[in-house]
């Protein structure tokens, strides 16, 4: 995924459908500078972590 299009999904009131590692989860915030995202699961809302924008998978 690019950086425009996370920041996009993370600011949007739409439940917008993104997976890690075959895992779905929510993004948070995206960080420009550093091209990560914070991001918690949605099964498990209480793990935060940060990961590269990259490895996010927008599911269609």
């Amino acid at each position: 995924m690019n950086i425009g299009r996370a920041k996009e999904i993370a600011e949007s009131a739409d439940i917008i459908q993104v997976s890690y590692e075959g895992n779905l989860v929510i993004i948070q915030h995206v960080d420009e500078a550093t091209k990560m995202a914070r991001i918690y699961s949605r099964n498990n809302p209480d793990e935060e972590r940060d990961v590269p924008v990259l490895n996010l998978i927008e599911e269609q």
